[in-house]
């Protein structure tokens, strides 16, 4: 039993390497047609590209199935997939609010938005821990802490003199009722 995990027909590792080889530069070919956005954590579909992308890239290299045609073809459709959906999201507003999550607002100056953080699924604790990774020091030096559409959170800070651009804020939700 332990042999099957650590043993390999050495006439498999050929096909390996060309299908890793090959499969990495069609990957590299459709990233130059589609554009880097397909690699981007902006939206929940680039999120799920990425993903895809790599479990078919795994699984294209490693075993006979799915055969290196199928992989590369594959993955040429999730890219295909990717610039649709991104050629969508620019040309309908109704389109975009259906595939992309809007951004959370959970924090205001001192004040964290309880209801806002229970949406999100987001702790106090986890909002204290990007203020010390963002060097904030104290709650005047917060403007905003903002839970992105792509899951990251996002804090805004700076001296007491600063002023937060409303178009910043745009599509936060929370932002204008407080």
């Amino acid at each position: 039993m332990f042999e099957k995990w650590i043993s390999v027909d050495l006439a498999v590792i050929p096909f390996v390497l060309v299908s890793t080889i090959a499969t990495y530069a069609v990957i590299l070919l459709y990233t130059r047609i589609v554009g880097l956005r397909s690699f981007s954590k902006m939206s929940a579909a680039d999120f799920a590209m990425t993903v895809a992308v790599g479990s078919l890239f795994g699984s294209t290299i490693s075993s006979p199935s799915p055969s290196l045609m199928l992989g590369i073809t594959a993955i040429g459709c999730l890219f295909l997939g990717q610039w649709l959906i991104a050629v969508l999201r620019q040309r309908s507003a109704t389109f975009s609010s259906a595939v992309d999550n809007q951004p959370l607002l959970l924090m205001k100056g001192h004040e964290m938005i309880e209801a806002n953080l229970r949406k999100a699924n987001v702790t106090r604790e986890d909002v204290f821990a990007k203020l010390r990774e963002a060097n904030a020091l104290n709650y005047d030096q917060v403007l905003a802490v903002v839970f992105e559409s792509t899951g990251d959170i996002s804090v805004l800070h700076s001296n007491e003199s600063a002023v937060l651009e409303p178009d910043f804020m745009s599509g936060v939700i929370g932002y204008r009722d407080h």
